[in-house]
């Protein structure tokens, strides 16, 4: 995904989530120091699976809105559902110490996104990331045109789309459930030795993908700009998800000012518009109250 000439996203996304988590791991007293877990740790608890039980419905509906929409799709999903349960959840103070939520949500919104996303790519032939545009070309090049007749012209494809998700669901049970030693496994390495392998991962990763010595480059300044916010304790997904709805925000205002005619008050006299603004600005606002709540509270109390 190109954000300008010559930045990729994943370059700027595993610069911040990845090296800058390096980082910060190097600070703590455990560099050192080798995890061992067991198997049957590994399995959530009662605890857990109730915490789990909202988190999961908020995620699930966060990503089954956005994976219809053009340009949202799985990515967006995980972050937007990381950042509300932050705000929405009674554990919240947990967040980025090992809190279930914050795994919980964002992996279900990451599952609805994926499977929410075909609909636009078969009903209406509109990709909303760019997985869903590689599919498109390979049903194009096989002679198939996705649109609203695409279940009747070509049922077989339809339904075996349906059915491979739910084996391919089943496979992943499968051949993970075996695995599950070596995954426990690595968590006995010494970080020391882990560290410089996974560095040394993230940059083979993102010059495949770009094939371009730029994006190591482009990965060490955002490990080293994501742990300076992490310093100043500002958020990360607000900020990656700049990059990502950036470029979409500008390409799409300028196609709107072409067909309007440079009218910018298009925004706010047609309905669909009008009505996405405003369900935008009272999400804002609901948002928002937990911090101003919190705010509030402080100087109730640094005035008594």
């Amino acid at each position: 995904m190109e954000l300008a000439d010559g930045i990729d996203f994943v370059a700027i996304a595993v610069g911040l989530f990845g090296i800058s988590e390096i980082l910060r791991n190097l600070e703590g007293d455990s560099r050192g120091d080798s995890i061992r877990v067991g198997f049957r740790s590994l399995w959530p608890s009662g605890e857990d699976l109730r915490r789990m039980v909202r988190p999961i419905a908020r995620g699930t509906l966060v990503g089954s809105f956005l994976g219809i929409l053009p340009g949202g799709g799985a990515t967006l999903s995980s972050f937007i559902a990381y950042t509300l349960e932050k705000r929405v959840s009674p554990n919240r103070a947990q967040f980025g110490h090992g809190a279930i939520e914050g795994v919980a949500a964002p992996e279900a919104a990451n599952n609805a996104g994926a499977q929410t996303s075909f609909i636009p790519m078969l009903c209406l032939g509109i990709p909303s990331n760019v997985l869903m545009a590689l599919m498109i070309g390979a049903m194009v090049m096989q002679g198939i045109v996705p649109g609203p007749t695409v279940m009747t012209r070509n049922p077989e494809l339809f339904w075996g789309l349906i059915a491979s998700m739910w084996i391919g669901n089943a496979m992943l049970i499968v051949l993970n459930l075996p695995l599950i030693g070596l995954w426990t496994a690595m968590l006995r390495v010494p970080y020391a030795t882990l560290f410089p392998a996974i560095i040394a991962f993230c940059c083979i990763g993102v010059y495949s993908i770009a094939n371009s010595e730029f994006a190591v480059f482009i990965v060490t300044v955002s490990g080293l700009v994501g742990y300076l916010l992490h310093k100043l304790e500002f958020e990360l997904p607000p900020f990656i998800l700049g990059f990502i709805l950036g470029p979409m925000l500008e390409e799409h205002f300028r196609r709107a000012m072409i067909i309007s005619e440079g009218d910018i008050s298009v925004f706010v006299t047609q309905p669909i518009s009008a009505v996405l603004l405003a369900f935008a600005a009272v999400m804002l606002i609901v948002v928002s109250l937990p911090f101003i709540a919190a705010r509030r509270k402080d100087v109730f109390v640094e005035d008594e």
